[in-house]
């Protein structure tokens, strides 16, 4: 799953509740499961701002299932900050595909 935030906000855009609420079924349904949280941002500022909020927004992520009753050791963080764009940082709407959080399955 991929989870998209606003410019300069660590909330997430309230659409993608859903898509957080599936990952806590999932893993409530299979214990043996854990995430990998990778937190993004765009382009726009300092690098040193934007790894600071890729990491706010993985925090955020985080603490949603956390919340809901999954073990927090079972939810792996890394924050990459400008890196790794999936849409280009030239134009607000490949700036906004950059400001994410993707959820993966490490197990």
């Amino acid at each position: 799953k991929v989870v998209y935030f606003a410019s300069d906000k660590s909330v997430m855009i309230t659409k993608y509740t859903k898509d957080l609420d599936e990952v806590v079924t999932i893993m409530k349904d299979h214990t043996d499961v854990s995430v990998s949280i990778e937190g993004y941002a765009d382009s726009q500022g300092p690098d040193a701002y934007n790894m600071k909020l890729s990491e706010k927004r993985a925090d955020y992520v985080i603490n949603y299932p956390f919340k809901k009753g999954v073990a927090k050791d079972r939810l792996v963080k890394k924050v990459f900050g400008e890196a790794n764009p999936v849409g280009d940082n030239k134009t607000a709407a490949g700036r906004a595909q950059n400001r994410r959080v993707e959820i993966k399955a490490v197990n």
